[in-house]
C-alpha cells in the first residue's frame, strides 16, 4: 500500500482539542447529575493531560531540533523520575521505607534496557537514540510500567498491613519469608499484569491500538503499522513485567526482614510527605492571611474610633 501523501496529514488546532474535551465534560456532567462522584476526577485528569502534553510538546520540539544524545538521555531519566514520583506520591496509598529509590531502580532496570534493545534491534533504528523514535517509546514504557508497579506494590503493602496474621502464622510454623510471602507476590503480579495481558490478547481483532492508529494517521502502510504495534506491545509487556517483579521483591525484602519478621513500622499509610508539606504550607499561608486581615480590621477600627472621639470632643467644645 502506498504511503498517504504528506498534505493529507491531520492538522489539529486548539479548537479540535476543545471539541475532544467536550466529551469528557459531558461525562462529568452526567456523573455529577447522578451523584456518582467521578466527575471531579475526570476534570482534574483532563486538565493535567492538557497541561502536561502542552509542556512536553514544547520541550520535545527543542530536543528533536538539537538531535543530541545527552538531551535524549536526560529526557529518558526525567520521564523515569516523574513516573516514580507519580507512582509513590499519587498512585499508592501506602508506602515503605526507601520506596522512591526502589521504584526508580525497578523502572530504570526495565524501561532503559528494553527501550534500547527494542529500538535498536527490534525496530531497526540506528542510532537508537534518535529523539523522534526513542523518546516516545520510553514514554510509553514508563506509562505502562507505572500502572503495573502501583498495582503490585499496593497489593503487597495492603496484605502485609491488613492480613499480616496469615503470614505470621506461616512464619511461626517455620516458613521462610520467601515461602510465606510467595502467595502474596504471585497474586500481586497476577493483578499487575492482567491489564497488559488482556490488552495484548485483544489487539487487532477487538481493538485497534493507539500506536498503530498514530502510524496510520502519519502515513505508514497497514502492514508496517501492524508490525510496529506488535514490537511495541511486546516491549511494553516485557518492561511492565520486569518492573513489577523487581519492585514486588524489593517491597517484600524491606517489609519482611532477615529475621523473618513483618516490619509494620516500615509501612506508612499517611498521605505522602510532599502533600503533607503542601497542606502545612497552605495552612500557614491561610493563618498568615487571617492574621493580616485581623490586624488590618483592628487598625481600621481604632482609626475610625479615634476620628469619632475627635469629632465628639470638637462638638463638645463648640457647644460649651
Amino acid at each position: 500500500m502506498d504511503d498517504v501523501p504528506g498534505d493529507n496529514k491531520t492538522n489539529l488546532q486548539w479548537t479540535n482539542v476543545a471539541l475532544g474535551l467536550s466529551f469528557v465534560l459531558f461525562d462529568s456532567i452526567v456523573s455529577h447529575s447522578l451523584g456518582l462522584g467521578v466527575g471531579r476526577s475526570l476534570i482534574t485528569a483532563a486538565t493535567r493531560c492538557i497541561i502536561q502534553l502542552a509542556v512536553v510538546a514544547l520541550i520535545l520540539e527543542r530536543v528533536f531540533a538539537t538531535n543530541n544524545a545527552f538531551a535524549v538521555a536526560g529526557i529518558a531519566l526525567l520521564l523515569n523520575l516523574m513516573g516514580t514520583f507519580e507512582t509513590v506520591a499519587n498512585k499508592c496509598k501506602r508506602r515503605y521505607q526507601h520506596m522512591f529509590f526502589a521504584v526508580l531502580a525497578g523502572m530504570l532496570i526495565s524501561t532503559i534496557p528494553t527501550s534500547i534493545l527494542g529500538v535498536r534491534y527490534a525496530m531497526g533504528v540506528q542510532p537508537f537514540w534518535r529523539p523522534e523514535q526513542y523518546i516516545p517509546i520510553v514514554g510509553m514504557l514508563c506509562g505502562s510500567t507505572i500502572s503495573g508497579v502501583a498495582v503490585s506494590v499496593s497489593y503487597v503493602l495492603k496484605e502485609l498491613d491488613e492480613n499480616r496474621d496469615k503470614i505470621e502464622t506461616y512464619l511461626a510454623f517455620g516458613a521462610s519469608r520467601l515461602e510465606a510471602c510467595k502467595p502474596i507476590a504471585t497474586e500481586a503480579l497476577r493483578l499487575a499484569l492482567t491489564p497488559t495481558i488482556n490488552q495484548m490478547s485483544v489487539l487487532g481483532i477487538i481493538a485497534i491500538p493507539g500506536m498503530m492508529t498514530g502510524a496510520l494517521l502519519g502515513g505508514s502502510s497497514v502492514q508496517q503499522a501492524a508490525k510496529l504495534q506488535m514490537v511495541i506491545m511486546f516491549m511494553i509487556s516485557a518492561s511492565t513485567t520486569l518492573a513489577s517483579i523487581v519492585t514486588t521483591v524489593l517491597a517484600l525484602l524491606v517489609c519482611v526482614d532477615r529475621e523473618h519478621r513483618i516490619r509494620g513500622d516500615r509501612i506508612d499509610s499517611r498521605v505522602h510527605i510532599v502533600w503533607r508539606a503542601r497542606n502545612w504550607v497552605g495552612a500557614k499561608i491561610a493563618e498568615g492571611i487571617r492574621g493580616i486581615a485581623w490586624h488590618c480590621t483592628a487598625f481600621l477600627w481604632r482609626l475610625f474610633k479615634r476620628k469619632g472621639d475627635d469629632g465628639d470632643g470638637e462638638r463638645d467644645r463648640l457647644l460649651g
